[in-house]
């Protein structure tokens, strides 16, 4: 059952074979088995998801049920939760309640899904690994030595290892679809205002997009049909027809044509994460589609206009966290100054100090012209980039990561290292595209491998139909870690 596909999970509860109580008490107890190794989990709230999976029962027996109600779920720590702490992986929120739902997390709650609880972090959604949680460090569930990816280590251990069969997850510069890579499993950034930023606690506003995380891309495609949808409170919220993510699935790829980056396939790239992605597009390519070779100029100048731009917003964002209004205040203090000054540096992890003193930097008198101006000049020619490239392909691919999971402190103190772990999926977020990771094989050591799919803007339902092809021809989402079974 925990190798269950979302429908066949909805299945086993509308054909009654199984309870809502039943199916979110086998995961309970899967948390309470592994969640003490793994670290996936923040927050749980045993008798809370239970109370929601009654509550489902009880609309399935009166007949009032959607596709997902009563299939349970974990939502990453950064979305709202109404009476659930929102800690957003930081001393600084460790003890705030949230006192509303995010756009996010409402739908999910209105589609009678079920929350298992909330998954941890980098802070402020600010690294590639889940070493800057500070709640500790999420480990892969393939192997304890490494990492999980980040920002959303949490949600891709906890589907990886199978105690919750989806989670939710945003990604600012990667961080669904590295996660997705290291750990096996499928997720989906959409393209930016798609779904809802509202109550989603922003790290890098003109970044930041919430997504589904989940084992296949039949999956995600109906977790999208719930996540999507316009929302006034959002000012950034795409007003557009309601879609079907899961039109495309049945679709044939004879005559698609696949468009392979050369900066994708360069130095860089380590020869078995290669290997592996090369044996897939074999496989597309065995199924009917073409492969064209195309170019993305700019890709080497992502990595530095992204660290420029998203630390200048997310010094912006981060500056109402000052000791006065909510979240972590010093507890000793001489004065105003001295309380923002104190609050701000042992409520802060180091990670995100330097991100705010670097964006502090780029935003002020003097250097907002060098720096901030000429990154958001840079971040047009790299979607400029991108939109020539779709004239002549349908989708991109290529490999998501340039390695499979590095080892816990390997890139701890070469924050350059780290950065240059999202090289290929930065560039998706700046030029506001929709991008996924699906698992296409095993590195050398034995750790996952993740595929990318890059398509055009809401070409979200064309890209889960293109991954759900491959999916239906191999069986690397299925796998899971032994010792998880």
């Amino acid at each position: 059952m925990i190798n269950a596909s979302l429908k066949h999970l909805a299945a086993l509860l509308a054909d009654k074979q199984i309870s809502s109580v039943e199916l979110t008490q086998t995961y309970l107890s899967r948390i309470e088995a592994h969640n003490a190794t793994l670290n996936a989990f923040i927050s749980l709230d045993t008798e809370r998801s239970l109370d929601e999976a009654r509550a489902a029962d009880a609309c399935r027996a009166a007949g009032q049920a959607g596709p997902l109600t009563g299939v349970p779920l974990a939502h990453k720590d950064i979305f709202c939760a109404d009476g659930w702490r929102t800690s957003c992986g930081s001393k600084m929120l460790e003890n705030f309640i949230a006192p509303y739902d995010a756009h996010v997390v409402s739908q999910f709650k209105a589609a009678g899904m079920v929350s298992l609880g909330k998954t941890n972090m980098d802070e402020f959604a600010m690294g590639s690994s889940n070493e800057t949680s500070y709640f500790g460090a999420v480990k892969n569930p393939w192997d304890h030595a490494a990492v999980p990816g980040g920002s959303s280590g949490g949600s891709a251990a906890a589907v990886a290892a199978r105690l919750a069969p989806a989670a939710t997850g945003t990604d600012t510069g990667g961080s669904i679809r590295q996660p997705a890579a290291l750990t096996g499993i499928t997720g989906l950034k959409p393209t930016y205002g798609v779904v809802s930023r509202y109550g989603m606690i922003a790290f890098a506003s003109s970044l930041d997009q919430a997504g589904p995380m989940a084992k296949s891309a039949e999956d995600c495609a109906l977790l999208m049909n719930v996540m999507a949808g316009f929302d006034a409170r959002d000012s950034t919220s795409l007003e557009r027809p309601t879609e079907d993510y899961t039109r495309d699935l049945e679709q044939p790829l004879a005559g698609l044509r696949i468009g392979l980056p050369r900066e994708y396939f360069a130095d860089g790239l380590s020869a078995d994460v290669a290997a592996a992605v090369e044996a897939a597009l074999a496989e597309y390519r065995r199924l009917g589609a073409t492969t064209v070779d195309i170019s993305l100029p700019n890709t080497q100048l992502s990595i530095p206009v992204y660290y420029v731009l998203a630390p200048a917003e997310a010094s912006s964002n981060l500056s109402r966290f000052d000791g006065v209004r909510y979240g972590y205040r010093a507890p000793e203090y001489s004065s105003l100054v001295d309380l923002y000054e104190k609050s701000r540096a042992q409520g802060f992890g180091a990670e995100v100090k330097r991100r705010i003193m670097i964006g502090s930097y780029v935003l002020s008198h003097g250097y907002y012209d060098a720096y901030y101006l000429q990154a958001q000049k840079i971040r047009r020619l790299i979607a400029q980039d991108f939109d020539a490239a779709f004239q002549s392909c349908d989708v991109i691919m290529g490999p998501t990561t340039p390695s499979t999971a590095f080892n816990f402190g390997e890139k701890a103190d070469d924050p350059v290292a780290m950065y240059l772990s999202d090289i290929y999926t930065i560039a998706v977020n700046l030029a506001g595209l929709p991008g996924m990771s699906v698992p296409c094989g095993f590195g050398a050591n034995g750790r996952p491998v993740g595929l990318q799919i890059i398509g055009n803007y809401f070409a979200e339902a064309k890209m889960l139909g293109v991954a759900h092809q491959y999916q239906r021809a191999t069986d690397w989402h299925t796998r899971m870690p032994e010792g998880l079974k």
